[in-house]
């Protein structure tokens, strides 16, 4: 399948100042769905941080300098990253709404202009992206695995059951995204109330067993941890940082809640049940030991483990079910701004507009959880493949961060650097000792991450490419208009030519003039546009000049997560020689079949693979919803 040279077209850096808020309800309502959703992946981390950092691959000595020394790292991690950075600091770099590492690199991109920094700032950008994909694949597959493996704690001969049951809710996980989530979200609330509420009284059980837990949460106990053992305390830090995966959902999923409700529901609920499940757990520790094999669902009484797993797996389904949406909403982001061929999504809701499910994405993300649970066995050993990814993406964050405050919100340059420093340091330091797991396991986020790379930054790439060979063909409007004249007979009817370019002539227009001789009454080249803004709306949504002798251009503007219906826009607009009649209008697409040449560019390899993804993208007839029964194709061979 060929590509429509549209496709080609580089987003808009347009100064669009739309701000289509989202239809928020009350701050109860919006912050109880936060709890459901943005809080899933980081609530359920109880169930294997704690373990991790005494029996995982840099097993700690239960006792109380470690368990005193993690809970305190623990505390301070949540506080510094997760409290300060995201919470009260990140969540304040909106992009009209959204978050995310692509909305932070599509602000900072418009609001700096094209500088000598834009490349390593979208560098960055996409490698965080990139990594995503690689957190997204490992969440379901541990979160479900840990809660699973709670079986084996109310019987060991549930062992053998772990893989099979685990198997089965991931596919009946992914087979269900079609459906959509309306119906599931109404319950990820309450169900996640429910989980926070238990996690606290559990560890508040805990703590009243051993109340001088509590002088833990002192930093000097962390201090001390680094002081007399500091090879140790550093190999720690990378069991440490998973009870702040999923920090990266608060900013991501803003869009959907807005930065109050997520800010309430983590300082009120999320944050304090978290912390007093892990000060129950090191309680536990501190008079048990042994319990270090899996103090979650240990510190339950006997009676309670086997409807805690119950619990614990519906949360880790909520957990995935977050993340897996994520990656639909940043895969559609990806498409819109150019570093992602078209691919099909679909919208399962017909009043939420982010309700969306993409068939390519969801599969190959089955297969990749798949292969890692089969491939790992075990929460523990995929352990040790969680946090590179999670702490990259933290790192990156840190350094967007910087060029924000600098450069876009221009703060004290004393107070940016000294800020943006201590982050990286901590953000350094946590991914620093995750690189120490990259032969045990990290290395898989990191191939995942280097294939997403490689495929954002070639079609990206290739598509800069196209259109410039694109431009080198194209002849100035107003000659094509001179010699074309009265001397073309014109037909009844409205023909649409869809241009990569808001000038000159399509290709398409030329070719059916070659091949046609004929022209319709009326002509209109539509550009359509992507804005790095998260939605445009009004007059500025679209604009339509006369170029004389029947013809139009129109270009349709748009914001990187709004859905694209060219047809419903165009029969809204009366300004380009009357009303669209949806019988009498034709839509003439150019596809261009690309042949890889030695052509300065990208390497050989390369421009096949971008080939291959062109060929492979779904057709603009469809992306842009244009009616089967009114398209002409023409076609022509271009090299690359």
């Amino acid at each position: 399948m060929s590509e429509s040279a549209t496709d080609f077209a580089a987003p808009a850096h347009g100064q669009s100042h739309e701000n289509e808020g989202h239809q928020r309800e009350g701050l109860p309502a919006m912050a109880l769905g936060a709890i459901g959703v943005v809080f899933g992946d980081i609530g359920t981390s109880p169930l294997y941080a704690m373990k991790e950092s005494f029996v995982g691959h840099h097993p700690l000595v239960v006792d109380k300098l470690h368990i005193f020394g993690v809970l305190s790292l623990i505390f301070w991690t949540m506080m510094v990253i997760v409290t300060i950075k995201y919470v009260f600091i990140i969540l304040r770099a909106d992009n009209k709404g959204e978050g995310g590492s692509l909305a932070l690199l599509a602000l900072i991109r418009r609001e700096l202009g094209e500088n000598r920094l834009t490349p390593l700032i979208a560098g960055l950008g996409v490698v965080a992206t990139a990594l995503f994909y690689g957190d997204a694949i490992i969440t379901p597959a541990i979160s479900v695995l840990s809660a699973v493996e709670g079986l084996t704690v109310v019987n060991p001969a549930f062992s053998d059951w772990v893989l099979p049951i685990s198997t089965g809710i991931l596919i009946g996980l992914f087979a269900i995204q079609s459906r959509g989530t309306a119906a599931m979200g109404k319950l990820f609330g309450p169900v996640m109330i429910v989980y926070f509420a238990v996690l606290a009284v559990l560890g508040v059980n805990g703590i009243l067993q051993h109340p001088g837990i509590l002088a833990a949460l002192n930093p000097v106990h962390a201090v001390e941890f680094f002081l007399i053992d500091p090879k140790l305390a550093f190999l720690a830090l990378g069991s440490v940082v998973l009870a702040v995966t999923g920090a990266e959902a608060l900013y991501a999923d803003m869009g959907h809640f807005g930065r109050k409700a997520i800010m309430v529901s983590w300082l009120y609920v999320a944050f304090p049940c978290l912390m007093l499940n892990y000060l129950g757990q090191a309680a536990l520790l501190l008079g048990s030991p042994e319990a270090a094999s899996n103090p979650f669902f240990l510190m339950a009484p006997e009676w309670a483990r086997l409807p805690l797993v119950a619990l614990a797996t519906m949360a880790t389904i909520i957990a995935s079910q977050a993340v897996i949406s994520g990656a639909y909403s940043v895969s559609q982001q990806a498409v819109q701004l150019g570093f992602l061929p078209r691919l099909k999504i679909l919208h399962t809701s017909a009043r939420a507009a982010g309700q969306i499910y993409i068939p390519l994405v969801n599969w190959g993300l089955l297969v990749m959880v798949l292969l890692l649970v089969f491939g790992f066995g075990s929460s523990s050993s995929l352990a040790a493949a969680y946090g590179i990814a999670v702490t990259g993406t933290m790192v990156i964050t840190a350094c967007l961060l910087g060029v924000l405050t600098f450069a876009v919100w221009k703060w004290n340059p004393v107070v940016s650097v000294l800020l943006t420093t201590a982050f990286l340091l901590v953000d350094g330091l946590y991914f620093a000792s995750n690189a120490t797991k990259i032969p045990d396991g990290g290395w898989f986020p990191l191939l995942v991450a280097a294939v997403v790379f490689l495929l954002l930054t070639t079609w990206a790439t290739g598509r800069r490419i196209v259109l410039a060979r694109l431009r080198e063909d194209s002849i100035p409007f107003d000659l094509f208009l001179k010699s074309v004249g009265e001397r073309v007979r014109r037909v009844a009817g409205t023909s649409v030519f869809l241009s990569s370019a808001a000038e000159g002539v399509p290709h398409a227009l030329l070719h059916n003039l070659k091949h046609n001789h004929i022209l319709h009454e009326r002509v209109v080249i539509l550009t359509v546009q992507t804005l790095e803004v998260p939605h445009v709306s009004g007059p500025k949504r679209c604009s339509v000049e006369d170029m004389g002798q029947g013809f139009y251009r129109v270009v349709l503007r748009h914001g990187f997560m709004d859905e694209i219906d060219v047809p419903a826009e165009l029969a809204a607009e009366n300004r380009a020689g009357g009303p669209f009649r949806a019988m009498e209008t034709s839509y003439f697409l150019s596809r261009q079949t690309l042949i890889a040449s030695s052509r300065p560019g990208m390497a050989i390899w390369r421009e096949k693979l971008f080939a291959w993804m062109v060929r492979n993208a779904q057709s603009a007839m469809e992306f842009f919803k244009l009616p089967t029964n009114r398209v002409i194709e023409l076609g022509s061979q271009l090299e690359i």
